[in-house]
C-alpha cells in the first residue's frame, strides 16, 4: 500500500513558528506532527510514503531521510516556490504513486486512533473515499454531509461533517486535470455530483493543527495523557 503525506504549505497562519521550521516538523510532545503520521501508516500496512515539500524542505527530507527508521520507502516531491497546492501537489507525484488506490493525508493533522481500519479498496465505479469528523469550533458549517456511505453535499436536512484531510484515492480521479497550480475542492465536489465518492466517520480524537493556539492546547492534552 502506498500512501502521500502532504507537507507543501507555507504554514502562514502558524507563523512565526514556521518562519524557519517548515509546519509538518512542528513538534507535538517533543516529536514533529509529521512522524506522528508516518507511524499511524506504517502501522496501517503503508511501504511507501510520497512526501511533498516546498517551504524549507531540506530540514523535512534532512529530518526523515530515507524511511528506513520506521522501515518504511519515503520518496520526496519537491514543487516550486509557493507548492502547487493539495491537487497540484498529488497530481505531480502520481507517477511516484503507482496505479492502484493510494491513501493521501494532510501533513498537519494529529489523530488518536490508529489507521488499520481505513479502506485500501474503493467500490466499483467509485473515484475515492474521505473520511470526516465532527465539526470543530473553527469549522462550525463543516464541509461534506454523509447519506448511506456516499458524500454528499450539505443541505438544510443534512448533517454536515469536516473533511478530516485523509481519503483513499483512484489516481482516475485526477485523469484529465493539467500540471501546476490547484486545489483539490473543486475536483472533490465535481466527483460528489457524479456520486463517485464514499465515505465514512473517523474514530477517536482528531485536531487541524492550523494555529499557534491549537498546537500549544494539543501539547498540553497530549502531555497530560
Amino acid at each position: 500500500m502506498r500512501a502521500m503525506i502532504l507537507a507543501a504549505g507555507r504554514g502562514k497562519r502558524m507563523q512565526p513558528l514556521t518562519n524557519l521550521t517548515p509546519k509538518p516538523l512542528l513538534t507535538v510532545a517533543g516529536k514533529p506532527l509529521i512522524e506522528y503520521i508516518i507511524e499511524k501508516l506504517v502501522g496501517a500496512g503503508v511501504s511507501q510514503i510520497v512526501i511533498n515539500h516546498a517551504w524549507l524542505g531540506d530540514q523535512i527530507e534532512s529530518q526523515l531521510g530515507d524511511g528506513s527508521r520506521w522501515g518504511v520507502k519515503i520518496i520526496y516531491s519537491p514543487e516550486p516556490d509557493g507548492g502547487l497546492e493539495t491537487a497540484g501537489g498529488i497530481i505531480n507525484a502520481l507517477p511516484m504513486l503507482g496505479t492502484a488506490p493510494f491513501w493521501v493525508i494532510n501533513g498537519d493533522i494529529f489523530i488518536s486512533s490508529d489507521l488499520t481500519d481505513l479502506p485500501t479498496q474503493l467500490e466499483t465505479n467509485d473515484l475515492a473515499h474521505l473520511l470526516l469528523v465532527d465539526n470543530p469550533e473553527h469549522n462550525l458549517s463543516g464541509d461534506f454531509a454523509l447519506q448511506d456511505g456516499r458524500v454528499v453535499a450539505q443541505s438544510l436536512e443534512q448533517t454536515g461533517f469536516t473533511f478530516a484531510g485523509i481519503g483513499l484515492y483512484d489516481p482516475a480521479f485526477f485523469a484529465g486535470y493539467g500540471d501546476g497550480y490547484r486545489p483539490l475542492k473543486p475536483l472533490l465536489l465535481d466527483a460528489i455530483n457524479q456520486r463517485k465518492v464514499a465515505g465514512s466517520l473517523l474514530k477517536g480524537a482528531w485536531t487541524d493543527v492550523g494555529t499557534p493556539t491549537r498546537l500549544s492546547q494539543l501539547n498540553q492534552e497530549v502531555e497530560e495523557t
